[in-house]
């Protein structure tokens, strides 16, 4: 799976947790996802340059 599809499933975790109550899961679900995307990005314009 492709750093970019973990972080689109930890928006999903997160989201469904909040919906459902689990604001700590919630929390967590989406900074990990934050950090996911932010890692692809700089990956993927790291590969770009080179």
């Amino acid at each position: 799976m492709s750093l970019i599809g973990l972080a689109v499933l930890f928006l999903i975790l997160a989201f469904v947790s909040y919906v459902l109550g689990a604001r700590g899961v919630a929390g967590m679900s989406m900074e990990i996802a934050k950090w996911l995307v932010i890692i692809f990005i700089i990956l993927a314009i790291v590969t770009f340059i080179l």
